[in-house]
């Protein structure tokens, strides 16, 4: 049985669900394809993912294809209630509502699990947790299973290197027609949906604080860059440092940058970027906020607990008074500023991503029989059907190589 916060707010998500679908043609060619093969017949899939529109819509492509779909959110502040109440409107078994506590987060988790998957979904390796530390006994019915972001992959490449894998994952994040638009454009874009949208200030002329140059970091600059900031960045790993350096942004140490900085976003996938040694060296008014998938990046725990006053400024932001008298605001809490002060990724980005997604656990029931337990990438041909699908649903065809060329590029005479 469901457990969301209200079913009268179903028709609001019926028609968030019906406009992601509209903008998402490659989950509905995949639709389509999977109604009639049904790769799913039989199958329990477990998913954790944010649980807003374009995931809704996800789960009826694999329920289509013959799932049976137990599903939940990932973040506390991520999931739309009435996104939520949609999907159990339609018969869906889901678990979830927005600000969900530590506790009644885990809770739905687990009982998504306690159907007895065969299929996981994970974005940020919750759910692959939890099977391997307080729910083992069902996983002798899983198959095997996808991840969706950088987070969780770290964790499961920890997890296979010290052996405690115990079925094939598949590193969806991983996936060129992931990361390379997913991660950076759409970040980059949501990201900053969820800033302006918060806090309703001019981004032009301030000092931005990113931490991190990864895919995401790389798109969050570009676009705090294409409105008119002074960008900086702070990394750990020297090439990507020099990368961000000859791509034109300013590169410095945290404790530097914290002197200059007017909002500074976390983008790292680790913890403690910003901690109380930062906090000392800040502006009077500055923001911080958070774009990697844990709340561990901002330190708001020390915030809440050594701050003279703790007040909430405007919706959202939590403003605390240092004991010199300065003020530091936090944006949704230190949790994925995209998610839970906005609506995520566009959905023509997520429209990939979660085509992979579909694809990726369609090949985890197919090949059942023969993965094997490890940590898998995506298979090439489900990258490349992804991006001609793409490019066929953009309009756009591009070339192909000859027998003589293929032969040229394989061979090592001239």
């Amino acid at each position: 049985m469901s457990e969301i916060r209200d079913i009268t707010l179903a028709p609001s998500g019926e028609r968030k669900i019906q406009w992601v679908e509209r903008n998402m043609p490659l989950l509905r060619g995949i639709r389509a394809d999977f109604e009639k093969t049904k790769p799913f017949a039989g199958l329990k899939i477990a998913l954790s993912v944010h649980m807003e529109a374009k995931t809704a819509y996800l789960c009826r492509v694999m329920e289509a294809g013959g799932a049976e779909m137990h599903v939940t959110g990932c973040n506390p502040l991520s999931t739309q209630d009435d996104v939520a109440a949609a999907l159990a409107a339609g018969g869906m078994d889901v678990h979830a509502w927005h600000a969900a506590t530590a506790e009644e987060y885990e809770s739905h988790l687990t009982h998504v699990l306690e159907y007895g998957p065969n299929i996981i979904i994970d974005d940020g390796g919750d759910l692959v947790n939890l099977l391997h530390t307080k729910l083992p006994h069902l996983i002798p019915n899983i198959i095997g299973g996808c991840e969706e972001t950088t987070t969780g992959v770290i964790r499961l490449k920890a997890m296979a290197r010290d052996g405690s894998l115990r079925f094939p994952m598949i590193t969806v994040n991983d996936a060129r027609c992931k990361y390379l638009f997913d991660n950076r454009y759409g970040t980059g874009q949501s990201v900053w949906d969820g800033i302006n949208r918060t806090t309703n200030l001019i981004v032009a002329g301030k000092n931005v604080v990113v931490a991190g140059y990864g895919w995401c970091g790389r798109g969050i600059c570009l676009r705090a860059k294409g409105f008119g900031a002074h960008v900086v960045v702070c990394e750990v790993d020297p090439v990507k440092a020099l990368e961000a350096m000859m791509d034109g942004f300013k590169v410095m140490p945290m404790e530097e940058a914290a002197k200059i900085g007017d909002l500074f976003v976390t983008s790292t996938g680790c913890r403690d970027i910003i901690t109380q040694r930062h906090f000392a060296l800040m502006k009077d008014g500055a923001i911080m906020c958070n774009a990697g998938h844990f709340n561990v990046e901002v330190d708001v725990a020390w915030l809440d607990d050594h701050a003279v006053e703790r007040f909430e400024q405007r919706q959202n932001i939590m403003g605390y008074t240092m004991d010199d008298g300065r003020h530091l605001f936090v944006l949704a809490e230190g949790r994925l500023v995209n998610l839970a002060s906005g609506d995520g990724h566009p959905a023509e980005i997520m429209d990939m991503s979660f085509a992979i997604q579909a694809l990726s656990a369609k090949y985890v029931a197919d090949h059942r029989d023969s993965i094997q337990t490890a940590v898998i990438a995506v298979p090439e041909e489900i990258d490349n059907e992804v991006a001609l699908r793409k490019l066929a649903a953009s309009g756009l065809a591009i070339d192909t190589l000859t027998e003589l060329q293929k032969e040229y590029l394989s061979s090592w005479a001239i």
